[in-house]
């Protein structure tokens, strides 16, 4: 059901359509918006690291969040209610909970935009945004193999915008 207040309809509908932009003009993000209004499917085609059999870190190509502006976001913002990580559960890196579904992007403010939040999850997935400290990692062990490896990083270097078209023109 889409909220009743005025003022978080208006922001819920003004978060959707520059998320669809954004979408629009990427390569590698697709975004749904739900009909509640306030929850949104992020499939990010890009390159990420996952744990493998036998704990082996290989890189995987499709990452899904999930995105909840709750009723009270304006005002208050649980990280751990906003952001869910769908997919895949094995997803690994600092930030993330391994075989949970908790995604750290940071701190989140009160209203903060959906754009601000899918670009901030894309540097999670690609390893270009990541906590190097073991005391405020969600996955210790993925923090260590982080630090010894720094030298992958960032798993994918491509932008989460295409350049625009005319941009690329004057380039040329």
């Amino acid at each position: 059901m889409f909220p009743t207040d005025p003022i978080l309809r208006a922001f819920l509908e003004r978060q959707a359509e520059d998320g669809l932009a954004l979408a629009r003009a990427s390569d590698i993000l697709e975004l749904e918006c739900l009909p509640t209004g306030q929850h949104f499917i992020g499939h990010y085609s890009c390159r990420g690291l996952v744990q493998g059999q036998g704990g082996t870190v290989q890189e995987a190509d499709y990452f899904c969040v999930g995105f909840f502006l709750g009723g009270d976001y304006l005002r208050n913002v649980n990280p751990f209610e906003v952001l869910t990580l769908f997919g895949p559960p094995n997803t690994y890196h600092p930030n993330v909970a391994f075989g949970a579904p908790f995604i750290c992007v940071g701190k989140i403010a009160p209203g903060m935009p959906l754009v601000d939040l899918l670009y901030q999850v894309y540097e999670i997935l690609t390893y270009q945004k990541l906590t190097p400290r073991e005391d405020d990692a969600l996955n210790k062990e993925a923090c260590r193999w982080a630090r010894a490896n720094q030298q992958r990083f960032p798993i994918d270097r491509r932008p989460l915008k295409r350049r625009s078209l005319a941009l690329e023109m004057e380039r040329v």
